[in-house]
């Protein structure tokens, strides 16, 4: 509806942190009017329909149609990216750092009696921060001031992390904070640099980035945590060989 229309750069990121923000408060509103069992059915089903956005975005970038028959492609890449990435993220053990600056975020926001924050705010961060949409609306925020895919995004994310407060509480609206920080970096990085992103790289953040993103879903219904944080480096490994691949 907005594409074509230059704004500001950096607009689509003020846009999509005070969506994200508007619709957590929402859902801590609602969420309060809400028992138990109700909130554990919307954890379940937000679960799923997260799940299924990201084998939908997997499927998008896994297969295509040649001579009338379905391929696949780019399955040694997720499988080296996950593999390298998530080893290069254990030992840097990203997730702990997260969980630091949560538990950061919960002092400084007066919720230490809330046992659920940090893992409500990892959950909502990976949730919204992972994704093409978030470095492509980024990009385009940057270098041409169009923030369209950015505030596609953003009405999005406000339905999403509404759905996620009113289920798991207020630490889901503080995933406004990591997602200001990093679309607001790429933005920037983009104002100097240019589009400097492949369509086979931003193909293969699409990518790994849904896969990522099912594990989220994953985490929301299952005791087994996967360390999601931990698998990040994944990005940049698949964005690498994007740039790579062409060249060999």
């Amino acid at each position: 509806m907005f594409q074509g229309f230059d704004f500001m750069r950096g607009l689509g990121t003020v846009i999509n942190v005070a969506l994200l923000i508007f619709g957590g408060l929402c859902g801590l509103l609602f969420g309060k009017k809400l028992n138990e069992r109700i909130k554990d059915t919307l954890l379940s089903v937000n679960a799923v329909a997260i799940m299924m956005l990201a084998v939908g975005g997997v499927m998008q970038n896994m297969l295509s149609l040649s001579d009338g028959k379905l391929s696949t492609g780019g399955t040694v890449m997720m499988i080296v990216s996950l593999t390298l990435g998530g080893l290069i993220g254990e030992i840097i053990n990203i997730n702990a750092l997260v969980n630091k600056f949560g538990e950061w975020l919960r002092i400084k926001s007066h919720s230490t009696g809330d046992d659920s924050f940090v893992s409500a705010f990892v959950s909502a961060s990976c949730t919204v921060c992972i994704g093409a949409m978030a470095v492509i609306g980024s990009i385009n925020d940057g270098v041409s001031g169009d923030c369209s895919v950015l505030i596609a995004k953003a009405i999005l994310d406000a339905v999403i992390i509404c759905v996620m407060t009113a289920s798991q509480g207020k630490g889901c609206i503080f995933s406004a904070v990591p997602v200001a920080i990093f679309q607001g970096v790429i933005t920037i990085i983009a104002v100097f640099a240019g589009g400097f992103m492949t369509d086979l790289a931003l193909s293969y953040l699409s990518y790994v980035g849904n896969v990522l993103i099912f594990c989220v879903g994953l985490n929301l219904i299952r005791k087994k945590q996967i360390r999601v944080a931990n698998l990040l480096p994944s990005l940049a490994i698949a964005v690498a060989w994007g740039f790579v691949a062409p060249l060999i």
